[in-house]
């Protein structure tokens, strides 16, 4: 799950993006409504979480302009300005959720799987295909009703997966989702993540389309 954080006080962006990548999301930060927009200009992401009051604007303006290009990207709003105004500004502006602060970071990643699980049209909090289940907010897997143990990038590929059932998502698409615009990726690291799934999970599962990507097979 690939969110976009746009906050100016480093340190709490840090916290987010230490916090959130521990409950399997792939944190993109950025302190400024310029470099806010720029990146929804250039990627897409799961989510967006937007603070208000930012050194060169509003993140009503970034919200704004997400909504006038028609982006579909579900939005929490995370401000100090929690007054009962703001939270209907904020809303009636096109977000999607709105928390003040202080918060609790349990809390902000519960949010934002409910706001991606509906945005993907999703009404259980758990993801299935055939005999794998997947559970988001424990990030567990298990199979037959047998818990698996899978890494953190496995589990990211599987999740990416099993949330488009039967679509084929291509290499570039499962790095976008497993790592962030600073992390180094080795060539062939999606590669070796889904080698070392298809071995936990069985032959037959994820299936190569060769030449586009990959996708879970309808035998699973």
């Amino acid at each position: 799950m690939r969110v976009l954080v746009l906050e100016d006080d480093e340190v709490l962006l840090n916290g987010l993006q230490v916090g959130l990548g521990m409950a399997g999301f792939t944190v993109e930060p950025v302190m400024s409504c310029a470099d806010a927009s720029a990146a929804l200009r250039a990627a897409a992401f799961d989510a967006v979480v937007l603070d208000l009051m930012l050194p060169d604007g509003s993140g009503l303006d970034v919200l704004a302009e997400m909504r006038k290009r028609r982006s579909p990207e579900p939005v929490l709003l995370l401000t100090a300005r929690d007054g009962v105004s703001d939270r209907i500004a904020g809303l009636d502006a096109g977000a999607d959720d709105y928390l003040g602060k202080p918060f609790d970071l349990d809390e902000v990643a519960a949010r934002l799987r409910a706001l991606i699980r509906r945005a993907s049209g999703h009404s259980s909090a758990t993801l299935q295909w055939g005999e794998i289940i997947l559970d988001p907010a424990s990030m567990a897997v298990s199979r037959d009703g047998e818990p698996m143990r899978l890494s953190r990038r496995e589990f990211s590929i599987l999740h990416a997966l099993i949330d488009r059932p039967g679509q084929i998502l291509s290499k570039t698409q499962l790095e976008e989702r497993l790592y962030g615009w600073q992390e180094d990726i080795e060539s062939n690291a999606i590669e070796v993540h889904v080698h070392n799934l298809r071995a936990k999970l069985g032959p037959g599962v994820v299936e190569t389309v060769r030449g586009v990507g990959y996708r879970l097979s309808d035998a699973a």
